[in-house]
């Protein structure tokens, strides 16, 4: 029994048009996402997707990047990306998965996953926001700082280790977003997985390795050739 992350699938079975082929390294996608998924990936494994999973407007029309998801081996543990618009309440999104079969998808929203003696946990995170502005980012950011902490608590409640995964990461290049990392810390986080981050230039900037000793991993699904990456 293993545990993978990738992030950033970018589906579009369910709206054809939305497809990320025009990119540089995203050709034939979704077909490597199957064919390297079901050469890896076990029935007893869980996988957990960082974040824009599918670019469906809504709960329908991401219906077909769902039911693709679904099939693959394992269990896979879903967090928000910024270009999931089809997120909506968690009971509304449990209810639409138990509703159409989809029984091997679940929701992280602050709560945590077991595996093992460790806890899934993570949020979407957001935009570094400097300053104490009361602008719609930073409100957004305050939300997110408190989705993680809950999801972080409810693993420390069940003496369970918190992994944290995000979307976004709290650290780009010269960017910092202090008010996630302050939580990392605050919580003694050792590991961050993140996505978000896109071209080979992005990937550079990325921190990865072991930074005020938290260990920062990108799985962004473009950087791993669509090959999910091993956590545990």
């Amino acid at each position: 029994m293993s545990l993978y992350a990738i992030g950033d699938l970018h589906l579009s079975f369910g709206v054809p048009g939305k497809t990320m082929k025009i990119f540089n390294g995203w050709d034939n996608y979704q077909e490597l996402i199957l064919k390297n998924w079901t050469e890896l990936v076990r029935p007893e494994d869980t996988v957990v997707l960082a974040g824009d999973s599918s670019w469906g407007m809504s709960l329908e029309q991401s219906a077909a990047d769902f039911d693709f998801i679904n099939r693959l081996p394992g269990t896979k543990i879903i967090l928000k990306g910024n270009h999931d618009y089809w997120w909506a309440t968690k009971a509304k999104m449990e209810r639409f998965l138990a509703d159409r079969g989809f029984d091997t998808i679940h929701i992280l929203h602050n709560n945590h996953f077991r595996y093992k003696n460790i806890g899934i946990c993570g949020t979407r995170g957001w935009v570094n926001v400097p300053g104490e502005e009361d602008t719609a980012d930073a409100k957004v950011l305050r939300r997110e700082v408190q989705r993680l902490e809950a999801s972080i608590k409810s693993a420390l409640a069940e003496n369970l280790e918190p992994v944290v995964f995000l979307h976004y990461p709290p650290l780009f290049a010269g960017s910092f977003n202090y008010d996630i990392l302050e939580i990392l810390y605050r919580y003694n986080i050792r590991e961050c997985w993140y996505g978000h981050i896109h071209g080979r230039r992005g990937h550079e900037l990325c921190v990865q390795g072991v930074y005020d000793d938290v260990d920062f991993h990108l799985i962004s699904g473009d950087y791993l050739q669509f090959i999910p990456q091993k956590v545990r």
